[in-house]
């Protein structure tokens, strides 16, 4: 390996620990509580160095962002290359975004908080999150189209606004305030619960009508789909006791 290839492999290892460190600390705090000094610590670097690398917070907090969108679009691309009907792969993609929300919780939160007015339009990676983001919807968009091609959902429906409605759904879904999470839990149910019976409202929506088409939900668990089973609120349970 010669001097030129070794000194950038050793700039993109530097970057790579100082966005890791950064990230440890975007993990554990607020934006506003991580200043570039701390990431300086964290990573053991003076903060010119850092400035080499990074032109400044938002950016380094915008490359973490893209870290996880990366994730996500990762696994809607896994549920996209199943052998499996097209409103099948619909289901499997709202699963993985509900499962993404549980096994990275610190990029979902990242994520939605970029999506803020906190942010510039200026910064250069703002675009690219779009892009990648967009990428999310469009893999989504095409296994609506899959569907209206295989008869499973409805062929009145339009594949890219079926996947705005759904991917808006499942944003406000998984970033639900916990103000409202102590609502439902007041009337006996649980957040999974509701999150699991946005299927069961949905699927019928779009399903299409022709009996040699139709599927239920329930009829997903073979292609890896799973559902909580409807389970009466304990409050109402309590009620007819």
């Amino acid at each position: 390996m010669g001097v030129a290839d070794r000194r950038q492999r050793e700039k993109e290892q530097r970057k790579t620990e100082i966005i890791d460190a950064a990230e440890r600390l975007f993990f554990s705090r607020s934006y506003e509580d991580v200043s570039m000094e701390d990431i300086a610590r964290e990573v053991e670097l003076n903060k010119a160095t850092i400035y080499l690398y990074f032109k400044n917070k938002e950016t380094l907090f915008a490359t973490i962002v893209l870290r996880g969108i990366q994730i996500l679009k990762e696994k809607y691309i896994e549920c996209m290359e199943k052998d499996v009907p097209g409103i099948i792969k619909v289901a499997l993609m709202g699963q993985a975004y509900y499962q993404y929300a549980q096994e990275y919780p610190d990029y979902l939160r990242m994520i939605h908080f970029y999506g803020s007015e906190r942010f510039s339009k200026e910064n250069p990676c703002t675009a690219e999150i779009g892009k990648g983001y967009g990428t999310c919807r469009m893999i989504l968009r095409d296994a609506i189209q899959e569907g209206v091609d295989d008869g499973t959902i409805r062929a009145d429906l339009d594949p890219f606004l079926t996947s705005m409605y759904l991917m808006i759904s499942f944003m406000g879904i998984l970033s639900m305030e916990n103000k409202w999470k102590l609502v439902i839990e007041a009337e006996g149910f649980s957040y999974e619960q509701y999150a699991s019976e946005f299927f069961r409202f949905i699927i019928p929506a779009i399903s299409s009508s022709e009996k040699s088409h139709k599927m239920d939900v329930k009829d997903f668990t073979p292609f890896g789909f799973f559902l909580t089973e409807p389970v009466e609120p304990e409050k109402k349970k309590r009620e007819k006791s």
